[in-house]
């Protein structure tokens, strides 16, 4: 395959609110480019980018899937991510490799609670992003209330480059406000062939005035622009494009385009704002990593001839092997190389390299920086591992993920399925780090915790039809977070004299405090220790593992302070069992002391619902200890916004259905922790 020009490649990943249509336009975007020759629907299970069985028989994004196509001198490095707030750790390791995005938006819906949670990840990692809203052809489609939305709810400001021509079902194209022309998407050809003609003279005046406000965006990136606006001069769609851009780029402005996915308009105008508006890895200066030996921080330059890094930031278990996704940040990769994995301190090698179609491969023998390939024969590497030149070793920041909530207990159905059960969990474990194992110590029983009851749902499934493995299950539980109510010190010590007369002893004085929600854990070593450097470091791993562990529940601390105020040493006398001894039971006295107590999360949620129905939708939400945040409406429909904790939401979609008479949906996400109740407290004997 021919070598690709750094520069004209975007890695760019489709983000949304689920079902806004971010498959259907990756679709088209594959059939447009010619990647594909035939577009499949997600309602028919036919989506190239749903390759997977739960996806086809849902309809829904599952796992972020990647591709590649060219568009004209472009080549697209394309991720589709799923939209279900349960799989948004696709979400985060995919922006975390993206240099920019394209956020979909239902013209009808506008900006939905995943859209917020998306944006909000995108800009963590400052990514220039392009905005489309979608379905401009359904009744209801308001775009105008969408950019509001943008503007009021993302705190951003969006820019918009395109007018439509027709309205809900007459929807008929789009006028393009920087080249003055009107665009029609041919039905014959499925919209492959793009018409541009003369703006049509109803839409003269209109299209002037919003001309008129993209050249005044404009003008804030170039003096000269500003000048010839002033001036009452006109401004060559190409300057306004080089403008737009400098702005996309600073993530100062967003691009907003129009059109109809399914209808098959608009898209290549989007393909061609990809190419305008967004970055090549050339223009991403952000990437930094730190050398294990020294602790310097580097900055890592897109460079091909440079020493390899590389990410992993995607691990598939197929066939009981792993496919491991990279993105090349510098330096190149060869098939049949050995490399370092630096986050592990182990070599591996790259027995072929893959670009990958969704789940089609594409055999290719070397890759460059700012690519984005799978490689085959990885056997150490998971999410987050940095991959790099054995002779310059580097770390790259790992991939943040969010903390699972639900649990499910687990068991195999049949007996000659035990030997391979723990196999199986663990393959799905090297796919998803937000996938958690544990055997519960009182039962037996394999506890499955993860995002949501769909994600354990999935999970369930692949263990049967990937692995063999069918199982029967318990009802959904939540996970909770122990914290403690007041401040407390506890001095613990530690002596035992072993057989062979040796003595492990230790000492620490331990504060423990309570930190505002949300804070998450502190522990803080006394600044002028006595303890050598190496036992200071076992009672910080110790405090580390015992605050995952809990205390009393099993369940995590948090929102807590752990100040080691005292930790004495006598040479000879303090040893490292001993620490560890003291430590443990210092701790675990320490937070039963200080008003140990439970915290429980409480999901954002979104219903959309006939309005007729709002009052007794409200009740049920209301009865779930839920508060009610704010209620929207949209014509015939409603949407309703609250709070409600996770507990009480385990099959609400039927008690909604039936409340509804099936016309009402909802949406949820994590939004933070609270106070549990006092039932739940008394049955952790906790009150």
């Amino acid at each position: 395959m021919q070598q690709i020009a750094i520069g004209s490649i975007r890695n760019i990943g489709i983000i949304s609110h689920i079902d806004a249509g971010k498959t259907t336009v990756s679709e088209r975007i594959l059939f447009y480019s010619g990647e594909t020759h035939k577009m499949g629907e997600v309602d028919d299970g036919l989506a190239v980018m749903d390759w997977m069985p739960q996806e086809q028989e849902r309809g829904i994004t599952v796992t972020a899937s990647s591709t590649s196509c060219r568009w004209g001198e472009l080549w697209i490095n394309l991720i589709d991510t799923p939209g279900h707030i349960d799989f948004t750790i696709e979400v985060e390791r995919a922006l975390r490799v993206l240099d920019g995005a394209v956020a979909i938006f239902s013209a009808v819906e506008g900006v939905q609670p995943q859209s917020e949670s998306v944006w909000r990840q995108a800009e963590r990692y400052r990514l220039p992003r392009l905005c489309f809203i979608n379905k401009m052809d359904r009744v209801g489609a308001d775009y105008r209330r969408v950019l509001n939305q943008l503007a009021e709810r993302l705190q951003v400001r969006p820019l918009l480059l395109q007018l439509p021509i027709g309205s809900e079902g007459g929807f008929a194209g789009v006028i393009d406000l920087l080249d003055e022309t009107a665009l029609y998407f041919a039905a014959a050809d499925q919209g492959k062939t793009v018409q541009r003609k003369p703006i049509p003279p109803e839409y003269l005046e209109e299209a002037r005035l919003a001309r008129n406000t993209v050249v005044e965006a404009a003008a804030d990136f170039d003096d000269a622009i500003l000048a010839d606006f002033l001036a009452g001069r006109a401004v060559s769609a190409e300057r306004l494009r080089r403008a737009i851009r400098s702005g996309t780029l600073d993530c100062r402005i967003f691009p907003v385009l129009l059109g109809a996915a399914l209808r098959n308009k608009g898209v290549q105008p989007l393909l061609d704002a990809v190419g305008s508006f967004l970055p090549s890895p050339l223009e991403i200066t952000g990437v930094r990593g730190w050398v294990p030996a020294s602790g310097a921080i580097e900055t890592v330059p897109c460079d091909p001839k440079g020493p390899l890094r590389a990410l992993a930031f995607k691990v598939l278990a197929e066939q009981g092997r792993k496919l491991t996704y990279l993105r090349i940040y510098a330096g190149e990769v060869h098939s049949g190389e050995t490399l370092l994995n630096s986050s592990r301190r182990r070599m591996e090698k790259v027995s072929r390299l893959f670009r990958m179609h969704a789940h089609r491969r594409e055999q290719i023998e070397e890759a460059a920086a700012g690519d984005i390939v799978a490689a085959a024969g990885l056997s150490e590497a998971l999410t987050g591992d940095t991959l790099c030149d054995p002779s310059q070793p580097l770390i790259l920041s790992e991939i943040v993920h969010p903390e699972p909530v639900v649990m499910l207990a687990v068991e195999p159905l049949r007996a000659e399925d035990r030997q391979t059960f723990p196999l199986a969990l663990e393959k799905l474990g090297w796919e998803d780090p937000t996938f958690r194992v544990r055997e519960d110590e009182e039962t037996g029983q394999i506890i499955l915790i993860g995002m949501g009851e769909l994600h354990l749902e999935i999970i369930t499934d692949r263990l049967a039809r990937e692995f063999g493995v069918a199982v029967k299950s318990g009802p959904p539980r939540v996970v909770y977070r122990e914290t403690i109510s007041h401040t407390l010190e506890r001095r613990e010590t530690f002596s035992r004299r072993e057989p062979d007369g040796k003595t492990e002893a230790g000492e620490v004085l331990l504060r423990l405090s309570p930190l505002p929600r949300g804070a998450g854990v502190q522990v803080i070593m006394p600044p002028e220790a006595p303890l050598p450097a190496e036992l200071g470091a076992v009672i910080e791993e110790s405090l580390g593992q015992l605050l995952a562990a809990g205390s009393l529940t099993g369940y995590p601390l948090t929102d807590i302070e752990v100040r080691v105020v005292e930790a004495p040493f006598t040479p000879g006398v303090t040893t490292e069992i001993g620490l560890k001894a003291a430590v443990q039971r210092g701790l675990l006295m320490a937070a039963r002391e200080a008003g140990l107590t439970l915290l429980e999360p409480v999901m954002a949620i979104e219903l959309v619902i006939p309005a007729d129905y709002a009052g007794k939708v409200i009740g049920t939400v209301l009865q779930k200890r839920g508060r009610v945040e704010g209620v929207e409406s949209h014509g015939e429909s409603e949407t309703i916004r609250a709070l409600v904790p996770l507990a009480e939401m385990f099959g609400y979609m039927t008690e909604l259905r039936s409340a509804t008479k099936g016309r009402g949906t909802y949406t949820m996400e994590f939004s933070h922790f609270d106070q549990a109740p006092a039932v739940v407290l008394r049955r952790f004997n906790l009150n």
